[in-house]
Order: structure tokens, then C-alpha cells, then sequence
């Protein structure tokens, strides 16, 4: 696999590597921030067709600069910070709820030659990232010395911690049938059979945990507008409101590329069909923007459980299911070698 990766690298590229490393780096980040930015619009647009009404139909032909319009006016928002706040860790919280989204993406692997970082331990530095990520809302939630802010960054710690572990546990089963944490030796180990298949409980138990993990509707308890008024972020405005606006974007846009990463075969096209002109590239696009569709769909089509549910959920149903899962993953892999 090196080999041909090598093969496909540009010639200027091997002369120059870590001048390609950083080009590729600034371009997958661009673009993802990019997306995710322009995911408020898609979002409007497809709840809007869902529910048969109008979405954003005003600025620009067919609403489609309306994001600019929000862009800008978040931009030229006062970006104020409360005089009763802890203003250093009031002013860290956005950064690093933006910065681990970001991060995370360096591991995934978008193309046979394209990505960040080839790292061996892939999976587990997005776990790290995700555990960084907590103290995010912790800090915005404490910091903002408001009663609704801090219920709604402890909930949301609670709830994002308690999913992780099943998270985490889902992704065993995947890490057991390749053999490796490196997220390019996983997409290559489902060239004969998408690891949907094998592992389709550790799939389902991901996919809910992940959507937790972003406080994406159903499981957004800790922003509940109806409960605690935006919760943990109800004190922000401006540009730090807008980069918790797009962490949560990217960290959606994240979440779908992992699953087309572990699951479906990554840039792999299905059914191992090798179709002229049709890059690897393609199908990854394709794959990871099905899956944002299903964030989408989901907060267009279902109930908000209560806190307590959601928890009751996570610990007596999916911790249960996702052990099960690795036992049973376990016990077929040592059947298969003796």
C-alpha cells in the first residue's frame, strides 16, 4: 500500500514533503470549515423541504447567500464578555471547542493519497480530542457566572462523557477485525467486505453515541432553548457564539466521515467497482454527505427525550449492547484463527 501511495504522490511532492504535508493540511481544513459553515444553510434548506415550507428564499437567487448575509452579521456583532464572567476562560471555551473539532480531522483520511496525518494510534487521538473537547462547554458553562449556562454545561459534560465510553467501545470491534488504529489500514482492511456487516451493532451504537457527542437533536439536552435558553453558551455572542455555531457544524461533519471511515469502506467504491474517472475522492464526498443528511433528518423528524431518558439510555441499553458486541466480536475472531 506504501508503495503505491508513493506512486501516486507528485513528483514535487517527494522533493518536498513537508511543504506537501502543509498544503494539504490548510486546503482539507479550509474545505471543512467551509462545509460546516455552509452546513446552516443546507440544514434550513432540507428541514424547509422536509416540512413543505419555504426556507431562506430572500438573499441572493434561491436564498443562497443568506449564509453570507449571517456570516457578516455575526461578524460586525459587539463581541462582548459579561463583567461577572471569568473572562480568560470565558474567552478560552470557543477556542477550544473549535480547535478540537478541527483537529480531529487530521487522522481521517479523505483519498488513497490524501490526508493530514498518517498516524498509527488515528482512533485514539480522536478520542483524546473528544475528551479535550468537554472542558469546552465546561469552561463556557462555568465561566459565563449564569445559573443557565452552568446547568447547561454540566449537563452537557455528564452526557458527553458517558456516551465517549460507548463510543470508545463501539470502535473496539472495528479495531479488532483490522488489526490496527491507523484509520488508513482500516479503510484498506474492507476492500472484500465493508465492516457494516460484521459490525453493524457496533455501528448503530456509534451512530447514537456520536450524535450525543454533538449535542445534535435528539440528544441537544444541553442547549435546550425551551429549558435553559441556548444553555451553556446563552452568555456569547459574536464571533465566539459563531465559533461554537461552527465547531458544532464540523464536529457533525466529523462524526459522518468517521462512520464512512470505520463502516462503509471510506473512499472504497462499492462493491469494489473500479469506475474510469470516477477518483476515490468521489465516493468519500458522497458517503459523508449522506450521513450529514441523516443529522439533519433526525433533528426534522424526531423528539427530544428527557435528560434523565437519555442518560437511563446510555447507560442501561447502549453500555450493555456495545459489550456485547465486543465479546461476541472477540469470541468469532479467536474461532477464525484456531
Amino acid at each position: 500500500m506504501n508503495q503505491e501511495i508513493i506512486r501516486q504522490t507528485p513528483l514535487w511532492a517527494e522533493n518536498w514533503p513537508i511543504a506537501y504535508s502543509v498544503i494539504q493540511a490548510i486546503v482539507i481544513l479550509l474545505v471543512v470549515v467551509l462545509v460546516a459553515a455552509l452546513m446552516s444553510f443546507i440544514e434550513r434548506r432540507l428541514l424547509a423541504l422536509w416540512q413543505d415550507r419555504y426556507g431562506p428564499n430572500r438573499v441572493g437567487p434561491g436564498g443562497m447567500f443568506q449564509i453570507v448575509a449571517d456570516m457578516l452579521k455575526i461578524m460586525f456583532k459587539e463581541d462582548w464578555t459579561p463583567k461577572f464572567a471569568d473572562k480568560l476562560t470565558f474567552r478560552l471555551a470557543p477556542a477550544v471547542a473549535m480547535a478540537t473539532a478541527v483537529l480531529s480531522f487530521m487522522v481521517i483520511p479523505v483519498s488513497p493519497t490524501l490526508g493530514v496525518a498518517d498516524m498509527s494510534i488515528g482512533l485514539l487521538f480522536f478520542m483524546a480530542m473528544a475528551g479535550i473537547a468537554v472542558y469546552a462547554v465546561l469552561f463556557g458553562g462555568w465561566a459565563s457566572n449564569n445559573k443557565y449556562s452552568l446547568l447547561g454545561g454540566l449537563r452537557s459534560a455528564a452526557q458527553t462523557i458517558s456516551y465517549e465510553v460507548f463510543l470508545g467501545i463501539s470502535l473496539m470491534g472495528v479495531v479488532a477485525i483490522a488489526g490496527s488504529f491507523n484509520m488508513r489500514e482500516i479503510v484498506e482492511a474492507q476492500r472484500d467486505m465493508w465492516f457494516i456487516i460484521p459490525q453493524f451493532l457496533g455501528f448503530l451504537i456509534f451512530v447514537v453515541a456520536g450524535v450525543a457527542v454533538t449535542h445534535r437533536h435528539p440528544f441537544d439536552q444541553p442547549e435546550a432553548e425551551q429549558e435553559l435558553a441556548e444553555g451553556y453558551h446563552v452568555e456569547y455572542g459574536g464571533m465566539k457564539w459563531g465559533m461554537f455555531f461552527v465547531a458544532e457544524y464540523v464536529n457533525v461533519v466529523l462524526i459522518s466521515a468517521l462512520i464512512v471511515t470505520l463502516f462503509f469502506g471510506g473512499w472504497l467504491a462499492p462493491f469494489n467497482l473500479e469506475i474510469p474517472f470516477v477518483p476515490p475522492l468521489f465516493w468519500f464526498i458522497i458517503k459523508t454527505a449522506f450521513f450529514v443528511m441523516m443529522f439533519v433528518l433526525a433533528r426534522g423528524s424526531l423528539m427530544r427525550p428527557r435528560y434523565d431518558q437519555v442518560m437511563n439510555f446510555g447507560w442501561k441499553v447502549c453500555l450493555p449492547l456495545a459489550l456485547v458486541n465486543l465479546l461476541v466480536t472477540g469470541a468469532v475472531i479467536l474461532m477464525n484463527q484456531a
